[in-house]
């Protein structure tokens, strides 16, 4: 008996389609037939997903929030699948980054959160959504793969949907969601550096009107160092209720709880880098930090009549960051003795966000129409107390060359206490426009009022600021092929910035515009895909490190970043599939009156590139499917802080990737990470504190489908 009525194909049965996408990626390379049962019951399922080869989807729903082929959207936009995400071995966001051009690794807050540059521009507080919404802001742990159908790297200003974001561009991360097919995988992986892995993700109906699904991770970390551990968990469970025909309500919880030292890797000497990776210049005894985060959505999806559909949604994320920890001060003329000092945080936050937006297509006058209207409301509060112990008479210092622990702690004293609100309204309407068969137009804009408080606990004062905006985008889209399409687009952008000056006052708000242009192509068969794109970026009252103090951010005037860049992915034939980018970027301070002119933005490289090759064929011998694979990642010189008084190397890492595909359910893997060993830094923290790459890893694991 069908678990999905004939009768419930418009709402379920696209939502259904786009879940089942998780399961896809080796089933078509290795097993043609599918499961017959399941075939004849959700045939639209199995047909919308043979389309979509594993590394090349046919739509990002972020870039446009509809269902726009991504061919025909003017913007470049890169989506790492689950099939990638499974191929790079990848547990993290952080995995994936290395393998999309223009993503540059930036201060991970002693590896605690995600902070990533896109085409030269960082933000930690909206640098990502999830499921289109806001979901970063605040104090966030690293996003974890375990609850992640993809990641979209929407390239370019997204102001014109989203309201405050980076001109470079943002990622939306679309969760795994209910099946009405049942399915439960199980996985465990174990590796060298202390890593040990495992999950659960299962799914199925109900009954024919509710399907679930839960998603359970424990994992403890690798680390660099022997004298430091992380551990983290996860449960995310989800429900998926088919109301009528037209009707769909979802609901999505993640719960995670992560315990992790505030590691400030190791630092520059001179402006060298001369200590082993695995130098540690903290306490080793000190307590690991406490974060955690609760996150609910629920959304409404109702299809109003044919080519009309409506779609509520809210979404509440509490998040924690509590704990102490040694953190660096100078290092003395001696060039051995770093003073450091006592730290405590305890950092808050509350996210709340609601959106209601309507979807029509219909014509005027012979010309397609596809019009989206919607509104967004938000509130953020986020709290900031941190104490720190004197630095004065160094009690706390330590030598780098020949490090003793266990000095007794010194006691801590209150040196920040705030209280940050912000509300934001958002009101947009987008247009898409099709101009015959080959061009098609799309035109935008968004208004904001946003509103900030800030109350400083210690001084009693309180800073606030109430800005509006207006963030247009206008792209359009030439399709002179069925496999090509060129495209042209202009955006602005708009972005409050967070916190407070070294003096206590607020920030007045980033503005950016963004010019970019690009070409797309698609094989006839649609298993391989290529993104060409050049753009022109040009962004003021950018927030960067203070040169006199790094516990506080300054607004760095204006900044410019125009690049190039190139990815290509998919099924080259029977047996390769690949994933290459390359990126050209000149990010750089243009107009300041504390930073020289020209100056390179911080942890952003020139150049950058990465492969990764994966041939799979049958296992001779024993039966089923075996992949082999190489991937190289190669990143170019960057300046270390933001006066660019020195510089972390050019590096290049290589991966090796196998595994056995057993049966329809079972598959082993074996990796190894960082294949020659190559000591490296992805990111750095102001003067002193660099970020050390792992050492080689080996990682094998289990993984199977019932």
């Amino acid at each position: 008996m069908s678990l999905i009525p004939p009768y419930r194909r418009s709402v379920i049965a696209r939502h259904a389609c786009h879940a089942s996408l998780l399961f896809l990626p080796f089933a078509d390379l290795a097993y043609a037939e599918a499961d017959a049962v399941t075939t004849s019951e959700l045939p639209e399922v199995r047909v919308t997903a043979s389309a979509s080869p594993s590394y090349v989807p046919t739509e990002a729903g972020g870039a446009t929030r509809t269902e726009t082929p991504l061919r025909e959207v003017p913007q470049s936009v890169r989506v790492v699948t689950s099939a990638l995400i499974q191929d790079l071995g990848a547990t993290r966001l952080s995995d994936t980054v290395d393998y999309v051009s223009g993503i540059a690794r930036q201060n991970d807050f002693g590896g605690t959160w995600d902070n990533y540059a896109i085409r030269g521009f960082s933000s930690t507080d909206m640098g990502y959504l999830v499921n289109g919404f806001p979901g970063s802001r605040g104090y966030s742990p690293m996003r974890d793969t375990a609850t992640v159908e993809r990641f979209e790297f929407l390239k370019g200003p997204a102001a014109a949907l989203y309201g405050s974001s980076e001109p470079g561009g943002t990622i939306n991360i679309v969760t795994k969601k209910p099946k009405f097919t049942r399915s439960t995988t199980a996985e465990v992986s174990g590796g060298t550096l202390g890593f040990a892995r495992a999950t659960v993700d299962t799914t199925g109906p109900i009954n024919d009107k509710f399907a679930y699904r839960l998603n359970v991770m424990a994992e403890d970390g690798a680390s660099r160092s022997s004298l430091i551990d992380n551990h983290k968990y996860l449960i995310a469970p989800a429900l998926t209720w088919a109301i009528d025909n037209d009707t769909l309500l979802q609901y999505e919880g993640e719960f995670m709880r992560v315990q992790t030292p505030l590691d400030r890797g190791v630092i520059n000497v001179n402006g060298k880098l001369v200590l082993p990776r695995d130098r540690y210049l903290q306490e080793p005894s000190d307590p690991n930090l406490q974060l955690s985060s609760n996150t609910h959505q629920l959304t409404l999806d109702r299809d109003l009549a044919p080519g009309w559909r409506t779609r509520l949604g809210v979404s509440y994320k509490e998040s924690g960051f509590e704990g102490d920890a040694a953190e660096f001060g100078s290092l003395l003329a001696d060039g051995r003795t770093l003073t450091r000092r006592n730290s405590w945080r305890s950092l808050p936050s509350r996210d709340t966000s609601a959106q209601a937006e309507v979807e029509g297509n219909f014509k005027t006058g012979g010309i397609g129409h596809r019009m989206l209207v919607g509104i967004d409301v938000s509130r953020l509060y986020m709290g900031m107390d941190i104490a720190y112990s004197n630095l004065a008479t160094n009690p706390y210092a330590i030598d780098i060359y020949n490090p003793i622990y266990g000095q007794a702690k010194p006691p801590v004293t209150l040196s920040t206490s705030t209280r940050e609100n912000q509300r934001n309204f958002g009101a947009y309407v987008q247009d898409e426009i099709s101009l015959g068969q080959k061009w098609k137009l799309l035109g935008g804009v968004r208004f904001d009022s946003y509103q900030q408080s800030v109350d400083n606990l210690m001084t009693a004062k309180t800073t606030s600021q109430h800005q509006t905006a207006v963030s247009p985008r206008v792209g359009l889209t030439w399709l002179p092929t069925a496999q090509t399409s060129a495209y042209m687009s202009f955006g602005k952008s708009f972005r409050p910035n967070s916190g407070v000056d070294e003096s206590g006052n607020a920030f007045s708000p980033q503005h950016g515009r963004a010019v970019e242009a690009g070409v797309k192509w698609q094989s006839t068969d649609a298993k391989l895909g290529a993104t060409l794109s050049v753009y022109d970026i040009q962004k003021s009252n950018v927030l960067t490190r203070s040169p006199t103090n790094p516990n506080f951010n300054i607004a760095a005037g204006e900044v410019t970043s125009r690049g190039l860049e190139i990815d290509a992915f998919g099924q080259v034939d029977q047996n390769w599939r690949i994933s290459t980018s390359f990126s050209l970027i000149n990010a750089k301070v243009t107009e300041d009156n504390a930073i020289a002119p020209g100056t390179r933005l911080t942890n952003i490289p020139k150049v950058s590139a990465s492969l990764l090759a994966i041939r799979e064929d049958a296992m001779p011998w024993v039966g089923g499917r075996y992949g082999v694979g190489a991937g190289v990642v190669y990143v170019g010189s960057r300046s270390g802080n933001a006066t660019d008084t020195y510089s972390l190397p050019a590096y290049a890492t290589v991966k090796l990737v196998s595994y056995w595909q057993i049966d329809r359910r079972t598959k082993v893997y074996f990796d190894i990470h960082n294949l020659f060993d190559k000591t490296y830094y992805p990111a750095s923290w102001g003067n002193l504190a660099v970020i050390p790459g792992l050492g080689r890893q080996f990682v094998a694991g289990l993984r199977y489908q019932f």
